[in-house]
């Protein structure tokens, strides 16, 4: 075993959690993986368990450790920092004295507050709120989670009366656990809540009044690479630095090396996420994307315009497990070569609203086109093929706001799909890239902790000594087949 530095890399997810240890030339040396519970209490709400989460946190890090040398201090001298990425906009409410959860996470999926939103819009707010920070009124983002929060859960509102609530977002969480009492947000989990202004140091005082969610509850907004804190010593053996910390699509977006104005890339997991680098430009867009923070280092900011897409993988999962159509994700690749076309099938896969570049909370997903001849090889490719719809959809607004693409680079759990990644491109009329090693976001957070640990002298080293190699996928569909399918989606959509 070589003496090498590790970095240990925590990547909480929407419905699984894991931990994997990178060398400094990219490699996977450990990885371990636990699912997270689902909780559907009503239509539209999504919830976790907090305390679930930590635990499986825990014990996922915990065996990677073990798989690269043990949980003693011996063990852990190799792992030189660790970093954090994470689902973004989901809340944890706990007491700050007590360190436990107050109530079950709302999570990025929720829709309960979106007659909230559409109050605040019927004021005329939205687009005073999307100037100061980049976002349009939706469930989606975090601060009207936290106030329904302190509104519905008495625990929640008890302890925020005695001044003991901390609210966060998962990297909050996890952080505040690691150490045992740090609060704190990185820039680009924190540009996700509604309660930045994306030109703003720290919290806005008048965005938490207008959301009312107190700011005394909020964390310290930090950078994404920079040391933090250590983690309590019992927890690994020894006390491990923790250097990075990313919203798991900006971790992606790093992880896929774009690091300069123009370049872009969609991670398709859980929900499908586009973002482009806009370099130090505030992101202002006419067509309802999204201005975020890509990242924060040395106080200095760097900014994304992204488009979000709310149901991907997911729809996926909902064929297998809700509908039992699949036996397995990776059937869908098999599914859509075996016929010819989707026999005229088109799924709107809008089982959580549609998100960008529509944002309609109030949506429902539908299945169209259905015939005899319609079997199950026609949904599943009619399955990916919504996913190629739903990113040109967010490819012309993207032009529309003058950050039109000239590539695209894939990553994520589904774009491990050959058949999809060249779908991609035929309907986009793009080159796409896709890099070997398509769990990018764990990479970015990597790449952020090296950084904050001084192991690299910042991310273009990284990004030169960790990304791998890559398969660039070229259009091949003839102009005819692409209209049909674009006038198939449309006409499908607007039945929504």
């Amino acid at each position: 075993m070589t003496s090498e530095p590790l970095i240990l890399v925590l990547d909480e997810g929407t419905t699984s959690t894991r931990a994997m240890v990178f060398d400094l030339k990219g490699q996977v040396a450990a990885v371990s993986q636990e699912e997270i519970t689902q909780y559907y209490p009503e239509p539209g709400w999504v919830e976790h368990d907090a305390a679930e989460i930590w635990d499986k946190t825990l014990a996922v890090a915990r065996d990677v450790v073990a798989q690269v040398g043990g949980a003693d201090s011996a063990g852990t001298e190799r792992i030189a920092c660790i970093g954090i990425t994470n689902q973004r906009e989901t809340v944890v409410a706990w007491d700050r004295v007590t360190g436990e959860p107050l109530s079950r996470a709302l999570v990025w999926q929720d829709r309960r507050t979106a007659e909230t939103c559409e109050k605040l819009k019927a004021r005329g707010l939205e687009g005073e709120i999307q100037v100061k920070t980049g976002l349009l009124l939706d469930p989606y983002f975090s601060a009207t989670k936290a106030r329904w929060l302190i509104d519905n859960v008495p625990e929640v509102r008890g302890a925020a009366e005695a001044g003991r609530l901390a609210l966060g977002t998962i990297e909050s969480w996890l952080v505040f656990k690691l150490t045992g009492g740090l609060h704190v947000s990185d820039a680009s989990n924190a540009s996700r809540t509604q309660l930045l202004a994306l030109d703003g140091a720290q919290w806005d005082q008048g965005l938490c009044d207008l959301f009312g969610v107190p700011l005394t509850a909020l964390g310290e907004i930090v950078d994404c690479a920079v040391l933090l804190g250590e983690t309590l010593p019992e927890l690994f053996g020894a006390s491990i630095p923790i250097t990075g910390l990313a919203g798991d699509q900006q971790a992606a977006t790093i992880g896929q090396g774009c690091l300069s104005p123009g370049e872009t890339k969609a991670t398709y997991g859980t929900g499908a996420f586009v973002l482009a680098n806009m370099g130090g430009r505030l992101p202002r867009s006419s067509n309802r994307m999204l201005g975020t923070v890509l990242y924060q280092l040395d106080g200095k900011r760097t900014y994304a315009l992204e488009g979000s897409v709310f149901v991907a993988g997911s729809l996926i999962k909902w064929l297998r497990d809700g509908l039992g159509l699949l036996i397995s994700a990776e059937e869908t690749e098999e599914l859509a070569r075996s016929v010819e076309d989707s026999a005229g099938v088109v799924i709107v896969p809008a089982l959580s609203g549609l998100g960008a570049p529509h944002w309609r909370p109030e949506a429902r997903g539908t299945i169209s086109g259905l015939t005899f001849a319609a079997g199950r090889a026609h949904i599943a490719r009619a399955a990916l093929e919504a996913m190629a719809a739903q990113t040109r959809d967010l490819a012309t607004a993207f032009a529309a706001d003058g950050a039109g693409w000239r590539k695209l680079r894939i990553d994520g759990g589904m774009s491990a799909n050959d058949w999809m990644a060249q779908d991609m491109a035929d309907m986009l009329a793009l080159p796409v890239e896709r890099p070997d090693m398509v769990e990018t976001t764990a990479l970015g957070a990597a790449m952020l902790a090296g950084v904050g640990a001084g192991l690299f002298g910042g991310l273009a080293d990284a990004a030169k000594a960790m990304r791998g190699s890559k398969q660039e996928f070229l259009p091949a569909m003839n102009e005819a087949t692409r209209a049909a399918r674009i006038a198939a989606w449309d006409r499908a959509l607007a039945s929504v």
